[in-house]
């Protein structure tokens, strides 16, 4: 099949996945932060400790809920595995050229400044490696692809549109990211700009497939990239 023509996208969560999609992810943006954050000041947990369980809690319940839709959306992967690797690699790669861009451009904006969600997760990685590195390989990409692109994107696309849902998606997935921050210093929000392009791709990635498994790799793929350098960084310390 030709890249260009691309089967009707048909990864839809049933009725009663996108409603437990839905109220998970008030779960996860209101609610889980405040009990984590309450468990690592009563010393219950530590904040790596913490950063595992709010993971770790949302794929279980995605796979819970969702399972039958995981299911379903694993039969487009294995019906084009080629074109499916293809496009995870090519968004990718993609993804790397634009954030160089990015990142050059943050540097004459704020410099001397670093992201600082991605601060945060590099303390949490040389707290402990391998915690973190289960978490953000393969419990993170569960739940945020289950949220920002099964649901958010999924969701809009089928009562707003395509060009809509993108949008939506793209906004709110990158806003997740910063929010916290911005809260204390609105000048954090600069930062949205390095989450735009990743964000944009997994759900060019998701359409573009029709398998929710395909940003999922894609998700496993960049954060694994990232935690692994970390953890060289951190060997040459």
């Amino acid at each position: 099949m030709n890249r260009r023509e691309l089967p009707e996208f048909t990864s839809h969560l049933e009725r009663r996945e996108m409603r437990a999609v839905m109220v998970y992810l008030i779960i996860h943006v209101g609610i889980m932060p405040m009990i984590i954050n309450f468990m690592v000041a009563r010393g219950t947990v530590t904040a790596t400790e913490g950063n595992f369980l709010y993971y770790v809690f949302g794929a279980a319940f995605m796979l819970a809920t969702c399972m039958g839709f995981l299911r379903r959306d694993f039969d487009p992967l294995c019906d084009r595995p080629l074109f499916c690797l293809l496009e995870i690699l090519s968004g990718y790669f993609s993804m790397v050229c634009i954030n160089f861009c990015v990142s050059l451009l943050l540097v004459q904006l704020m410099p001397g400044s670093e992201n600082p969600n991605n601060a945060a997760v590099t303390d949490l990685v040389f707290e402990d490696f391998g915690m973190m590195k289960a978490s953000l390989v393969f419990f993170t990409p569960i739940t945020e692809e289950m949220l920002f692109r099964a649901g958010i994107f999924g969701m809009i696309r089928d009562l707003k549109g395509r060009r809509a849902a993108y949008i939506v998606s793209v906004a709110l997935f990158s806003f997740y990211h910063v929010w916290s921050y911005a809260v204390i210093n609105p000048i954090y929000l600069v930062y949205l700009l390095q989450y735009i392009p990743v964000s944009y791709l997994l759900a060019r990635c998701y359409e573009r497939t029709n398998s929710i498994w395909c940003p999922i790799f894609f998700h496993m793929m960049v954060n694994g990239v990232a935690v692994n350098t970390m953890d060289m960084l951190q060997a040459l310390m």
